[in-house]
């Protein structure tokens, strides 16, 4: 429940006035949540000049107190760090620290969600990798095999990723360490799900942004994406609900490459109305 301490509260009706849910009025002279509608965004907590607002939904310790210096990123540097990110597929024989990776899930925890639903998973893949690796590769070969097997017009579109999941399969089968092109031997993967896939979109674009800036590397593995989306043996490993869906799955190791500078991109196809 969020609350307002009366014997603080200045009645400013800052945190009224930025209620996206309209559950704040001014009750005898002092600022009240009906906490009927609220969504827990807790813009009321973030807004109050004087701290009178608090919540015991959450853990108060969280709130830090705004300072330039320690929350402003210029928007130039930010814009270059952005700019610099690469997609790696090049990794050390170097395990990431638990510190980093709790991090990197911190980063997704404090995305937006819609209606702050918070409804944001995270699977750690670590220890359990290299089943989780093992069954992916099968279960790409069997997709590709099936679709070799039943080609025709409507799917002659995927018979060169046909082709390419057998190849890998087979590939992987004969040697996994020389010849990883899903994991390519990285040492964690951390596999996103949500409700909504514009709430896990948004954790995983803020969890890539940490992952550069703790000095690691990733690349959101598509593949696993495809193996995992209709195979419940996978899913199940995965530990994800049945009401959320596989939304991306980072690949993150320390990088085993360095590069030199940014790269260019197609102009940006903006309407302006």
């Amino acid at each position: 429940m969020f609350k307002v301490d009366r014997d603080i509260c200045i009645a400013c009706e800052q945190c009224i006035k930025d209620c996206p849910v309209n559950d704040i009025y001014l009750k005898e002279g002092k600022a009240h949540i009906k906490n009927e509608a609220c969504i827990k965004c807790g813009h009321c907590i973030a807004i109050c000049p004087v701290k009178a607002v608090s919540t015991d939904d959450y853990d108060m310790s969280e709130v830090i107190e705004y300072k330039k210096e320690d929350f402003q990123i210029e928007p130039e540097r930010l814009l270059n760090f952005i700019k610099f990110r690469r997609s790696v597929r090049r990794f050390k024989d170097k395990e990431v620290e638990k510190e980093k990776i709790e991090k990197i899930i911190e980063a997704g925890r404090f995305a937006p969600t819609s209606t702050n639903s918070q409804d944001v998973s995270y699977t750690v893949l670590q220890k359990e990798l290299p089943k989780i690796k093992a069954l992916t590769y099968e279960i790409l070969n069997k997709k590709g095999q099936y679709i070799l097997e039943n080609m025709n017009d409507n799917i002659k579109h995927l018979e060169r990723y046909a082709n390419l999941w057998t190849k890998m399969y087979e590939a992987h089968k004969l040697d996994p360490k020389a010849n990883d092109r899903l994991f390519l031997n990285a040492p964690l993967a951390i596999v996103i799900s949500a409700k909504t896939p514009l709430d896990g979109g948004l954790a995983s674009a803020n969890m890539e942004l940490m992952v550069d800036s703790l000095g690691l590397g990733t690349y959101f593995n598509g593949f696993f994406q495809v193996a995992a989306q209709d195979n419940e043996e996978l899913l199940k490993l995965l530990n994800i609900p049945k009401e959320k869906q596989l939304i991306s799955c980072l690949v993150i190791g320390y990088p085993n490459v360095s590069y030199k500078r940014t790269v260019p991109r197609e102009k940006a196809d903006i309407t302006w109305s």
